[in-house]
């Protein structure tokens, strides 16, 4: 991706031109010449769930068009973001609980659930808690959002 400074505001391309102005064969140049038109490298940087992208500036130091990661600023507290990961959390794992459910089903009328199936049960469970624990530890908005599971 390609960024150039038209008279103040930064106007990014997924590729550049083919021509531009006057001049033929834009796609074709190198980057040195694409530098000497104005055109230079856009760098995204990687954000977490608790960041997002500024406004894009040019680098004059490492000569790319970037943007800077802020912090997001979330109005609910640290313990209402916890409530909401954890309820997160309990959905995504009742869903991979779900898929087995039919073992447990038939097991209460006399069929058993394979010992496979028991011990993949009781590991989401245990894996469930874990992360719950991991949460409930967290001290700041940041951290609780980021957290991963």
């Amino acid at each position: 991706m390609k960024g150039i400074n038209l008279n103040g505001t930064i106007k990014t391309y997924s590729s550049v031109p083919k021509t531009w102005g006057n001049i033929l064969g834009v796609n074709y140049m190198s980057d040195e010449d694409l530098k000497g038109l104005g055109f230079y490298d856009v760098v995204t940087p990687t954000t977490k769930q608790s960041e997002q992208l500024g406004d894009i500036y040019f680098d004059a130091d490492s000569e790319v068009f970037t943007y800077p990661v802020e912090s997001i600023t979330y109005t609910e507290t640290v313990t209402e973001l916890k409530e909401q990961k954890i309820a997160e959390l309990k959905h995504f794992y009742n869903s991979k609980l779900a898929e087995t459910d039919w073992y447990i089903i038939r097991a209460q009328e006399g069929i058993a659930a394979p010992q496979d199936v028991i011990d993949a049960r009781s590991a989401l469970r245990t894996e469930c808690a874990t992360h719950e624990t991991n949460i409930n530890a967290k001290t700041t908005k940041a951290s609780v959002i980021d957290y991963q599971f």
